[in-house]
């Protein structure tokens, strides 16, 4: 374990959490982070350390303003894909947050989800399944090996995924849990389906999910570049814009 793999798993750590993680002083920490922030490398904040802005995910009440129009088209295109009756898996995020409302008119549906706020949306005419673990106050997401293990149990017919960017190299998100929980979704899904609005595509994430050639068809209301075009093309990837 290192300071910057702690961080990239949590987005922010204190110095006394960091130093248990690594079993050194929290004085070690200190000098450590302080170091690190001279560099630009992390931030130093009250009592701890965090990423640097660029590499952090913004809150996620702002992430469902932005926008949202586009969001909500994403999200009508991937609920047609699903039938009454269909078991899908859907991770956290402002888009398939789009998606669990868009499924609204469904009914008899297998859900399985790490979100709070997909599950309570679905509960009524679904079958709704939770993952637990540890919950995060910012989204009401739970992570970690217990929400891993648990979709374990299942296998479903579709795996509905939000992404925090997407480059020449793949899907990449901002949290190695994040990460962990999308690949765990996916290999208990006979197709996977990405949901990512156009500011995702050359933007930047430290994490790497998958290559596209995991991704069964990726759902976004912009055709992407050139050079990523091309990419989800060989990969063999269908590509659907919503207009």
């Amino acid at each position: 374990m290192t300071i910057m793999k702690a961080l990239t798993q949590h987005g922010a750590c204190s110095v006394t959490d960091l130093a248990r993680q690594l079993e050194v002083s929290d004085e070690t920490i200190r000098r450590d982070v302080k170091a690190m922030a001279d560099k630009g490398l992390v931030e130093k904040v009250h009592g701890g350390a965090a990423l640097p802005h660029l590499l952090r995910e913004p809150a996620f009440r702002k992430r469902m303003e932005r926008n949202a129009g586009e969001k909500e088209r994403i999200a009508r295109l991937a609920a047609a894909q699903v039938r009454n009756g269909d078991s899908v898996m859907l991770d956290t995020g402002s888009t398939t947050a789009y998606v669990a409302r868009a499924l609204a008119g469904h009914a008899d549906l297998l859900i399985v989800t790490n979100c709070t706020d997909i599950a309570g949306r679905l509960v009524a005419r679904n079958r709704v399944y939770l993952a637990g673990g540890e919950l995060r106050a910012d989204d009401g997401a739970v992570f970690g090996d217990t929400a891993s293990r648990f979709v374990e149990q299942f296998r479903a017919r579709y795996a509905v995924l939000s992404i925090g960017a997407i480059d020449r190299d793949g899907l990449m998100d901002f949290y190695l849990q994040e990460a962990e929980f999308s690949r765990a979704v996916m290999a208990r899904a006979d197709q996977t389906i990405v949901v990512a609005d156009h500011s995702k595509f050359g933007s930047h994430a430290p994490v790497k999910v998958c290559g596209f050639e995991a991704v069964d068809l990726l759902i976004t209301d912009r055709a992407p570049p050139p050079e990523l075009a091309e990419r989800v093309a060989a990969a063999g990837t269908k590509l659907l814009v919503a207009d």
